[in-house]
């Protein structure tokens, strides 16, 4: 396999050491950088989070950070997700959108106060929308990528783990609700959140001198535990529902066509730049939505979209799909059109193994 090439245009995170010393074996480019993907196998990982604890590096999440007088403004200008009563100490999801509606990211906002906010992004240049918008609408704010690395701490011994270095009152948060912690010294912000549903923490690290301690701390403290160094996991983010930008959703499609029309407070939501045409969308309703997809016996990999069947016509398409120890065949995250999207609808999806029969389920499995 052919390598790659390493430059200042992908950058290693600060946890890199304890990665490759841990043993990654494969790699995906996020936000201009290095995100592990698989440590032991696909399935060994998948079964070990589900049952242990897991150290994930997922310093790729940057941080765009909002400061200054005009820094809730220019938030609620992001995303129409009412923010009004957003207090500090809070994280909300938060869909953010273009002036057409279209999904630009889905990232975790921060609030750290009422003139500081962080955006915890997933895998898209957003950056430079948000700097688009506060110059063109001359607001006083400065945004900026702090140098914050993001760690997570996932599974189910996670509240074990943490409250061994940080101190039990960790185990108290809410889930998304974020607290100060000490650690040698140091501040850190810990949320209860996480991209599993097996549960724990997110720690955002400010400095690169302390990033490899604290990696290294928590191995030490959660050898017990059967702690590994861990990532996002394919087959376990499919089965919660757990939706990749870039890959399940795009600027093309809307929160709404996303399943996340919860997160859409059109009405109340006002200065969202997108809102007058998620208004359009909210009262005509999406055409296609996104579904979870049961597909008959294994599959590989889904490196491009799978085209879903109906009597010879395309109704919708596979974006994810993996194959579940747990759940029997292999589960998967689509598009479908309204005319097919209702649970048990029997579909039928062309893999590159050929075509495989398919049920649309109007739940996802965990």
């Amino acid at each position: 396999m052919a390598a790659i090439a390493f430059s200042r245009r992908l950058r290693r995170t600060n946890f890199a050491e304890g990665v490759e010393a841990a043993g990654a074996k494969g790699y995906t480019v996020y936000n201009h950088m290095l995100l592990p993907t698989v440590f032991r196998s696909v399935e060994e990982d998948y079964h070990h989070l589900k049952s242990a604890v897991q150290i994930w590096d997922v310093a790729v999440e940057r941080q765009v950070e909002l400061r200054g007088p005009d820094a809730a403004r220019l938030m609620q200008m992001l995303t129409p997700r009412d923010l009004r009563g957003m207090l500090p100490g809070q994280c909300f999801y938060i869909p953010t959108v273009d002036e057409t509606g279209g999904m630009l990211n889905d990232p975790v906002a921060v609030k750290l106060s009422e003139d500081r906010w962080w955006i915890s992004i997933a895998d898209s240049d957003l950056l430079l929308w948000v700097k688009g918008i506060a110059y063109g609408y001359r607001l006083d704010v400065l945004v900026d990528e702090p140098d914050v690395s993001p760690l997570a701490i996932q599974g189910p011994k996670s509240d074990e783990l943490m409250s061994r270095v940080f101190g039990s009152t960790v185990s108290d948060l809410r889930f998304f609700r974020f607290g100060h912690f000490d650690f040698q010294g140091r501040d850190m912000i810990i949320a209860r959140s996480g991209y599993s549903k097996q549960g724990g923490f997110e720690i955002y690290v400010e400095g690169a001198d302390i990033c490899m301690p604290l990696w290294n701390a928590l191995m030490e403290a959660g050898k017990d535990l059967d702690v590994h160094a861990g990532c996002p996991n394919l087959i376990e983010r499919i089965e919660g529902g757990l939706l990749s930008y870039g890959n399940d959703m795009t600027r093309e499609n809307t929160p709404h066509e996303c399943g996340l029309g919860k997160f859409c407070n059109t009405q109340t939501a006002i200065g969202c730049v997108g809102r007058d045409a998620l208004l359009r969308v909210a009262k005509e309703g999406p055409v296609k939505q996104i579904r979870a997809i049961a597909i008959d016996g294994p599959v590989g990999p889904c490196d491009r979209p799978w085209k879903l069947m109906a009597k010879g016509k395309q109704v919708g398409q596979v974006t994810s799909a993996a194959t579940s120890p747990d759940f029997g065949g292999s589960v998967g995250i689509g598009m479908v059109r309204m005319t097919h999207w209702d649970d048990g609808t029997e579909l039928t999806v062309e893999t590159p193994d050929g075509p495989k029969g398919a049920i649309v389920k109007e739940k996802f499995w965990i």
